[in-house]
């Protein structure tokens, strides 16, 4: 019996850069980010918690402070709304997500499945903007915030003096040197840092609680300033419009999702995780989201109402003592300078490790995406080059912002409250796919009404989002940088490698094909690319053919039919072969491009000769179909990218190449 072909084939293609030199092989070491980390050690969800908390905690940093000058004595009633927002409107939100993307994708994967095509590439790049001012100025925040921690430390300040844009800096490229030499054991760390600033600052808001009890008068002062503008009614309407301000405080939900591959499910799905979704992660996943919102919304709530009485209006005001860090004041003022320099401490290090969360963030999301959309050089999927560009940005930041903790705090909630506002679409566009497709009548109206509700949550993040850009519009500009310039280098990247392979692997489609693919490959056949499938196409050709030209055994026609959607950059092909006569007939199918579905499948079959086509048509606009569409003058584009693999693999036999005018 013959040996067949394997099931599935795949040619060697050029795997990166070549590094060239001493620093090329060390910038260019490791593996590739955009590669899949199977395997993967998985921990409880009680100690991930801590790897989220790093960045969703150390809010508590500088939340405080930014409410009490945003809301002053309604500073709680704010807090209060914001909280709500939280429990009941991104918790459920994310824990929707994560039963939608249990791989750690976000919110961000939901939508480019939801929204195919090219729009669909074109909106996942702009929430990668958005995506990418959430974690720098999550970087460049938290650093300047340390930075600011530690210059108000008077045992601190006669070294380090007030240099904040410097130590910002310091602690930044500090940053960038870790995960040049390379991060682990980021959970241990995390849990080390998180578990006790929270205990510290559990300990500072109890002790002022008991500070505020012992004097009665401060909270009757209170009370007045905060009924000064009228009842109840007046008092929801102007935290409604204030708590937008306080939108930072969301952040940390989508690093709760990216997380989700680290948190241990029940041992059982160890084996069932390959054929369907993971349920004992997902749940606790959504223990994991609800656990952190609680213990956040608890101290939100509690330093709103504490700092408001134990902090003077003249010392949270920009430049006084307390501005910005209204915990670590209290810390100070009630426990001492010892226990204020500890609180100091443990500070700048959560807010340092928050930056480390987010440039983890950053080293996952852009090389899951960019590099599989053809939108990024190839050193975008390597962790050392990224990490000096995101270090250049983050320097520019800086340098834009002055380290300015408050002047960077609209940037970071408008990055929160669009990724936020891009589940709420998602998981409101996924039910009601769910419900069009569910079949029992109760099903589809809980769905609905599901569905219906997080349309709500939508509506509050838009509102909240839309009166944040109208104050601070800061993060809608360096997001549209952003974007800008991932739209310019990701066109650009596209044209480079527009002449890559562009194909995973082939599969065929029955054993029949198998068997015939024996029989073509090898310098065996001629093959001839058609733009047509029917017989009657074939035959004319065929007479063509042998009376321009003469060719030594039969001729294979290729037929490409192309994905609906062309946006994609790389896609695996599904093919069949038939004995036609004298001749063979190859059909491919799921090809995103014509041209190079055709030179991947030159290179297996390694034919006699390569029959190509040309047309007379418009070379700019078939260029422009190429790039968009797949298709153009396909075999001035086969040519080309033979040509450039060529160099690459220098094969042993090239086909002989004939060009034949319509």
């Amino acid at each position: 019996m013959p040996k067949l072909a394997p099931e599935v084939l795949k040619i060697p293609v050029p795997a990166g850069l070549p590094p060239r030199g001493r620093w090329g092989r060390w910038m260019f070491a490791g593996g590739g980010l955009d590669e899949s980390q199977l395997g993967e050690r998985t921990h409880p969800w009680y100690r991930v918690i801590w790897l989220t908390g790093v960045d969703y905690f150390s809010d508590l940093g500088f939340q405080p402070g930014i409410t009490l000058l945003a809301a002053g004595a309604l500073a709680l009633p704010a807090t209060a709304l914001l909280v709500l927002l939280t429990l009941a409107g991104a918790v459920p939100l994310y824990a929707q997500v994560a039963r939608r993307s249990y791989a750690g994708q976000g919110s961000i994967a939901m939508l480019e499945h939801l929204l195919p095509g090219w729009a669909g590439k074109i909106f996942v790049l702009a929430l990668l903007g958005f995506a990418g001012t959430d974690f720098l100025i999550t970087m460049t925040l938290s650093a300047a915030d340390a930075a600011r921690h530690a210059v108000a430390n008077a045992w601190l300040h006669p070294y380090i003096g007030g240099e904040r844009v410097a130590i910002t800096l310091l602690l930044l490229l500090l940053l960038a040197a870790v995960f040049l030499a390379g991060f682990r054991q980021a959970i241990e760390v995390s849990i080390l840092v998180a578990v006790p600033y929270l205990i510290l600052n559990l300990i500072v808001l109890l002790v002022g609680l008991a500070a505020v009890m012992r004097h009665p008068a401060g909270i009757q002062a209170w009370r007045l300033a905060l009924f000064a503008r009228g009842g109840w009614t007046q008092i929801f309407i102007a935290s409604a419009l204030i708590f937008p301000r306080l939108a930072l405080g969301l952040g940390g939900f989508e690093t709760g999702v990216s997380v989700m591959p680290l948190i241990r499910g029940a041992n059982r799905e160890t084996a069932r995780e390959k054929s369907g979704p993971p349920l004992e992660r997902i749940h606790n996943t959504r223990k994991l989201l609800l656990s952190a919102g609680v213990i956040m919304g608890a101290l939100l709530l509690l330093s709103s109402f504490v700092c408001p009485l134990l902090i003077p209006p003249a010392a949270y005001r920009l430049g006084g003592p307390a501005s910005g860090r209204a915990i670590a004041y209290l810390a100070h003022r009630l426990l001492g300078a010892g226990f204020g320099a500890i609180y100091d401490l443990f500070s700048i290090l959560i807010l340092w490790f928050a930056g480390a969360s987010a440039m983890a963030g950053l080293l996952s999301l852009l090389p899951r995406y960019l590099p599989r959309f053809g939108m990024a050089p190839r050193w975008v999927a390597y962790r050392r080059p990224l990490v000096l560009a995101l270090l250049a940005l983050d320097g520019l930041i800086t340098w834009i912002f002055h380290a300015g903790v408050n002047a960077q705090a609209g940037a970071y909630a408008t990055g929160v409250l669009v990724l936020m506002l891009s589940a709420g679409i998602a998981v409101s566009l996924a039910l009601g796919h769910e419900a069009r497709a569910a079949h029992p009548q109760r099903a589809r109206l809980a769905l609905l009404l599901r569905g219906g509700y997080f349309w709500l949550v939508t509506l509050v993040f838009a509102y909240t989002l839309t009166l944040n850009i109208a104050e601070r519009p800061d993060g809608v500009i360096i997001a549209s940088c952003l974007i800008l310039l991932l739209l310019t280098l990701g066109g650009i990247s596209r044209y480079h490698r527009a002449t890559e392979m562009r194909i995973t692997q082939v599969r065929f489609a029955d054993l029949e094909t198998r068997q015939v693919w024996e029989e073509v490959s090898g310098r065996k056949v001629n093959l001839v690319p058609t733009p047509h499938a029917s017989p009657e196409v074939r035959h004319a050709l065929a007479a063509k053919l042998s009376e321009h030209f003469r060719l030594e055994g039969p001729l294979c026609f290729v037929h490409v039919r192309l994905l609906d959607n062309r946006s994609e950059f790389l896609a695996p092909l599904r093919v069949w072969v038939r004995a036609e006569g004298a001749h063979y007939v190859l059909e491919a199918e799921g090809a995103v491009a014509v041209a190079n579905s055709i030179a991947y499948l030159s290179q297996l079959l390694d034919p006699r000769s390569l029959v190509l086509g040309l047309t007379h048509k418009n070379l700019m606009k078939q260029s422009l179909q190429y790039m968009f569409l797949g298709q153009g003058e396909v075999g001035l584009m086969v040519y080309s990218i033979l040509v450039r693999y060529w160099e690459w693999a220098q094969p042993a036999h090239r086909p002989l190449l004939f060009l034949l005018s319509e």
